[in-house]
């Protein structure tokens, strides 16, 4: 039941080429930075990553993206990121782009067993109607576009089917989790984290603070262990290094 695994590198070395990840975080809140940082220098390659956004320039997912590692991305925002425009316009990687929501829901979904649902959200777009570039080609044309998805309709309104997502790994951050990898979520960085969590076929946790079995409330831990692979506990200096997008003060 001891889940500990002490050092990053350890803990994402079974991670081969071309794994499909489903990483938390929302912008750079919540990141499971030290695991992608081991992941980049583990040298892994052609990743299929799942992610609500990829990170900025030079942080989170960026850095694996820079690197030319990540094959394929399924988000829904990927606006603070120019190598990821550079790269995608370029026809050097594959995007499939969700509503926020549906994203989040599919991962749950994908979690809890469910292998598909229907959503009012896309229909009449191309989110539905299929069309949207995935893949372009390097003189600029689609090389590769979305499909279109079956629609049904309930109480007389249109639903989209979308597909539960499940990946061979998750990379998450928790602020607090013990060593059977119950895991607690602090603030903003319960985003993605949980929904990733589950969708991961063997889920590796960055945590800030690693307690002992039975120190966290049973009515407070937001992912029970059963989710939970691997548990890394952060150094103070590693669990202190958070980021901020885009910081604003007053004058």
């Amino acid at each position: 039941m001891d889940k500990v695994i002490h050092h990053a590198a350890d803990a994402v070395a079974g991670i081969p080429d071309g794994a499909s990840l489903a990483v938390g975080g929302f912008g750079l809140s919540g990141i499971p930075e030290t695991l992608i940082r081991a992941l980049h220098a583990q040298g892994v390659t052609g990743l299929r990553v799942v992610s609500n956004n990829c990170g900025v320039d030079g942080r989170g997912l960026g850095i694996l993206l820079s690197a030319g590692r990540i094959a394929r991305v399924t988000g829904s925002y990927v606006g603070e990121n120019k190598e990821f425009a550079r790269q995608y316009l370029g026809g050097e990687l594959e995007v499939e782009l969700v509503p926020q929501g549906t994203l989040a829901e599919r991962l749950r979904a994908g979690g809890c067993g469910i292998p598909a649902f229907y959503t009012p959200a896309g229909v009449g777009t191309q989110v539905a109607d299929g069309g949207l570039p995935w893949r372009y080609a390097p003189d600029g044309g689609v090389a590769v576009a979305s499909p279109a998805k079956e629609t049904r309709a309930y109480d007389g309104r249109p639903h989209v089917l979308e597909q539960g997502i499940t990946t061979d790994f998750a990379l998450v951050r928790a602020w607090r989790g013990d060593r059977h990898g119950n895991l607690v979520f602090r603030r903003a960085s319960a985003n993605f984290n949980p929904l990733a969590a589950m969708a991961g076929r063997l889920t590796i946790a960055e945590v800030e603070e690693l307690v002992e079995p039975g120190a966290l409330d049973p009515d407070r831990v937001h992912l029970p262990g059963v989710f939970v692979q691997h548990v890394v506990p952060l150094s103070p200096a590693q669990a202190a290094d958070k980021q901020i997008e885009k910081r604003t003060v007053r004058g």
